[in-house]
């Protein structure tokens, strides 16, 4: 608990200094009044948050946390568990959806064992996967507890090392996550933080689960919240009662990037779960986050507007793995560039007349 509240205490707002400057710097800027929009919008929380008015972000790192739940004991799943640590092996053989996109926005794939329920210990050996299991895997929260208390504030502290252990090597972190199961939990932390009447509104089919079954899939998430009684104003609570561990571990990732200053692209459903388990537990985190994109998951939407973000992109996506981060970290690349090299009309002789 004590590095969870160090990390807390140091995480700051946005500077507003460094943001009226990178105003200023863009209204001076060869085009019309804020014309790239949203890209523009972003620069100037680039620089917010880095407080840089070339802010870093040359070094690129998705953070890939991988974790097992109990809760596809109730049928909430089609893709038996082993998929978990199978894909696993697919990330350190770079044959994901991620791996490409990744490279695509030249940034490294970093995986981290958060509870799989399977020993991958050959790839620890081999320095190919950060461990921070804290279980093999959460236990069935439609019974019980997913996790201890204890557990929770491990798997959050857990994320926040990894966030530091990277730090000298990234400028800007991505969240990814792999756990077979893992769209339950993630529905019903935003339900429980949204105290929603109906769970089944946002309830989807994660991996590919059938229509017919979504009523099965709410009903056991429904029972879970019910049999739990998670505390909303409880983030840790929230977490260890109705949770995952890689969620904990996407939390803490996010409190350590705030705390260090640093950009961090969430990507979709199941990391935006680890976003509000984080603004819970510190809101100021919630001024580094970038939401990358909008999920088909339809429980996403809501996760959004209680973080007060739009997402970059919205292309249909529901892979997870941290594809969407990996897409919109080109954006980023492309508002720094327009910061970093485009003229302004002092210096190119432009005329101002008619263009602002």
């Amino acid at each position: 608990m004590k590095l969870l509240e160090q990390t807390i205490a140091k995480i700051e707002p946005q500077s507003q200094e460094f943001r009226k400057q990178a105003e200023e710097h863009i209204l001076d800027l060869t085009m019309p009044h804020w014309a790239l929009g949203r890209v523009l919008d972003l620069a100037v929380d680039l620089v917010g948050m880095t407080r840089s008015m070339s802010p870093p972000v040359k070094q690129k790192n998705i953070v890939l946390m991988a974790g097992d739940h109990g809760i596809i004991e109730e049928g909430v799943s089609e893709q038996p568990q082993d998929i978990t640590m199978q894909m696993v092996y697919n990330f350190i053989g770079r044959g994901a959806g991620i791996n490409v996109l990744a490279d695509n926005a030249g940034a490294s794939v970093t995986v981290v064992d958060m509870g799989i329920n399977n020993s991958v210990q050959d790839l620890v050996d081999a320095g190919k996967i950060i461990d921070k299991k804290i279980a093999y895997g959460t236990k069935n929260f439609a019974k019980g507890p997913a996790m201890t208390r204890e557990q929770a504030i491990a798997s959050i502290e857990a994320g926040i090392e990894v966030a530091y252990k990277l730090s000298p090597c990234t400028d800007i972190f991505g969240t990814g996550e792999m756990g077979i199961g893992n769209t339950s939990p993630s529905s019903a932390i935003i339900a429980v933080l949204t105290g929603i009447d109906e769970v089944s509104d946002v309830v989807d089919r994660g991996a590919g689960l059938p229509i017919a079954k979504l009523p099965h899939k709410a009903a056991a998430i429904k029972k879970g919240i019910e049999i739990n009684q998670p505390d909303p104003n409880d983030g840790i609570d929230v977490l260890a009662k109705v949770g995952g561990f890689e969620i904990g571990g996407i939390a803490g990732l996010i409190l350590g990037a705030a705390a260090l200053k640093k950009p961090v692209m969430v990507d979709g459903f199941i990391s935006t779960a680890g976003a509000l388990i984080a603004n819970a537990l510190c809101p100021e985190a919630k001024e580094y986050m970038i939401a990358a994109h909008g999920s088909m998951e339809k429980g996403h939407r809501p996760m959004l507007e209680i973080l007060g973000k739009k997402p970059l992109l919205d292309l249909n996506l529901r892979l997870g793995e941290g594809t969407g981060a990996a897409l919109a970290m080109n954006i980023v690349d492309a508002a720094v560039a327009i910061m970093n090299n485009m003229a302004t009309f002092s210096k190119a002789g432009v005329s101002e007349t008619g263009i602002k």
